[in-house]
């Protein structure tokens, strides 16, 4: 019998647990479906086919990096370039292209290129102090390759450097480069590299590197063994030993033979591209030459310098080679009062106190205290005023520079320096006033070499120099690809003096300003082959007896360089053991 009966009050079975279902994928599979599918938004998918076929290489020779670039759009020189660089020069290059036909470019899409295919990762640039951060921003705005400019110790653990050779090849930093080893080394102005006794290139050749670009717009100019120095940097044993190089290839220094097998060694190694190979659009060069009278004071002067250069010359039995620092007087004094007086004090200084020359030094000081003005400067002036527009003024003085910075500030002219002896920091503090705020840069030789200026389009020459390639240097930091308007070109040129016939001989007998420099460097180089051009003139300006003599002869002197221009045009070079060394970079 059960002793607990059940309670009628409670029921026989118990009530099932709620249970929860997690719905939501139920859900979502159904918005899955609804979109076109189990796996993605069709969107998504689109995009992500995209992405893969983006990166397929359709050729081995595909230039991978022109996808990745946006803020340049290369040439198809340069792309060209870059082509030859990696699939026929394995890395190991000369980049030798004319002033203005944009060698960083050509540099920037190879090491892009590099990195993007996995074979770069650490790379050493290394460029004159004032072009360290122009190097960096265009390869971090135009290429997206995070270079940084070496500033401290501690730059150097950074992937991507950009450093001066100057500082490179010192103590503490030279051991710590030496110490690295460097996917591609790039070298800007490599001609510096030349001359295989001198720092740069010992520590150059001490450097560890895969790839390595040499830039340069002047890889040869006096003599052959320069040419086998820079190759050897690059690719040890492409032209044998040195001996072998020079019983193989060179008849003299400057004079090659078995040319044709030269070039072909050359064209392994180096790309020259000239402004007249193809169809490179540049603006057009408008040159306007300034005839400036002298005051009765400053032309005393210029006749009290040239008398005074010529009895010296004379003097010395017509040795030419001790002479070249008083021809430079007859220049200064051409250019501004401040510059012969510098020269002529440092003269004084190195006489003996009962030197008669000292008299006459002297003598000369007091007719530079007569002169009140500056003849050049005042037309200088009013060309600017009349521009109202940026414009480069070039002198080859300091002490010039240092004149025309005050004289502009007197006359509420705002004008920035740059020359060579400024800091890194310096020059660019000064490039980025003169495109902000300055009107004017008074530029030395240093800022014919390297900076680019397209923003501005007017240049005066206040002085010029007696070699036309550093002319054409000059008229390169704004005529170069890149620039928007015609080019003016003001040159400045004292009557009465050598400065006119200079600018007779560069402008009417070569039409240098104008041309678009392809030929300059063969012509000068086929010249010079016997004669300096610039010791022929101070030849000319010593050795004649009146205005009407230096006129001739810089007159003869014209007719023989157009004479060898017509020849250039005229027929192509011949093979022959005359060829030149220009002519060997397809010049």
């Amino acid at each position: 019998m059960n002793p607990h009966p059940p309670n009628p009050a409670q029921p026989l079975l118990q009530p099932a647990p709620q249970i929860e279902f997690d719905r939501s994928w139920f859900e979502d599979l159904n918005s899955r479906l609804d979109k076109g599918g189990p796996w993605d938004d069709w969107k998504l998918f689109n995009l992500a086919m995209e992405a893969e076929n983006a990166s397929l290489v359709s050729s081995f020779e595909e230039i991978l990096c022109l996808s990745h670039i946006h803020g340049v759009e290369p040439l198809p020189h340069q792309t060209e370039t870059a082509r030859k660089v990696l699939f026929e020069m394995r890395g190991r290059a000369i980049l030798a292209d004319e002033v203005g036909l944009g060698k960083t470019i050509e540099a920037g899409l190879i090491l892009k290129e590099y990195m993007i295919r996995g074979l770069v990762r650490k790379a050493l640039i290394l460029v004159p102090a004032s072009l360290v951060l122009q190097w960096v921003r265009e390869l971090n705005q135009k290429f997206a390759i995070p270079a940084v400019a070496q500033k401290k110790q501690h730059s150097w653990d950074n992937d991507i450097v950009v450093a001066s050779m100057d500082t490179a090849k010192r103590d503490p930093h030279k051991a710590i480069l030496l110490n690295n080893e460097y996917d591609m080394v790039i070298v800007d102005e490599a001609h510096k590299l030349k001359n295989k006794k001198t720092t740069n290139y010992q520590f150059m050749i001490q450097l560890r590197k895969k790839y390595c670009l040499l830039l340069t717009a002047t890889p040869v100019q006096n003599d052959l063994s320069e040419l086998f120095n820079l190759i050897n940097l690059l690719k040890p044993g492409q032209l044998g030993g040195q001996g072998d190089f020079a019983a193989n290839f060179v008849v003299d220094k400057r004079i090659p033979k078995n040319e044709e097998k030269l070039k072909e060694e050359l064209s392994k190694v180096m790309i020259r591209n000239r402004r007249s190979d193809g169809d490179l659009e540049f603006t057009k060069r408008i040159v306007r030459n300034i005839h400036v009278e002298l005051s009765p004071e400053e032309k005393q002067l210029y006749d009290g310098v040239t008398s005074f250069v010529k009895d010296q010359y004379h003097a010395a039995g017509g040795d030419l080679s001790s002479m070249l620092s008083l021809v430079t007087l007859q220049r200064e004094v051409c250019s501004s009062r401040d510059a012969v007086f510098v020269t002529l004090v440092n003269l004084s200084k190195k006489l003996a106190p009962d030197s008669p020359l000292r008299d006459r030094i002297w003598d000369l000081v007091g007719i530079i205290k007569t002169i009140q003005a500056n003849s050049k400067a005042e037309k200088a002036m009013e060309l600017i005023r009349e521009m109202n527009d940026k414009v480069i003024l070039f002198t080859e003085y300091r002490a010039t520079q240092e004149y025309l910075l005050k004289y502009f500030r007197e006359r509420n002219m705002t004008a920035v320096p740059y020359r060579g002896g400024m800091n890194r920091g310096k020059k660019d503090w000064m490039m980025d006033l003169f495109r902000g705020r300055a009107q004017v840069m008074i530029a030395t030789e240093a800022g014919g070499e390297g900076i680019n200026l397209q923003f501005c389009h007017q240049m005066i020459n206040f002085d010029l120099p007696w070699n036309p390639m550093r002319v054409e240097q000059r008229i390169g930091r704004v005529h170069r690809l890149g620039q928007k308007n015609d080019v003016k070109i003001y040159n400045l040129s004292t009557k009465g003096t050598i400065e006119e016939h200079i600018l007779n001989l560069l402008h009417e007998k070569i039409n240098m300003f104008e041309m678009v420099i392809g030929g300059l460097d063969v012509i000068l180089e086929r010249f010079e082959k016997e004669h300096s051009l610039e010791k022929s003139i101070y030849k000319i300006l010593l050795e004649s007896q009146s205005d009407e003599e230096i006129a001739s002869r810089v007159d003869s002197l014209g007719r023989s360089l157009h004479k060898l221009k017509d020849e250039l045009v005229k027929e192509p070079p011949k093979e022959s053991s005359g060829t030149k060394l220009t002519e060997l970079m397809g010049g």
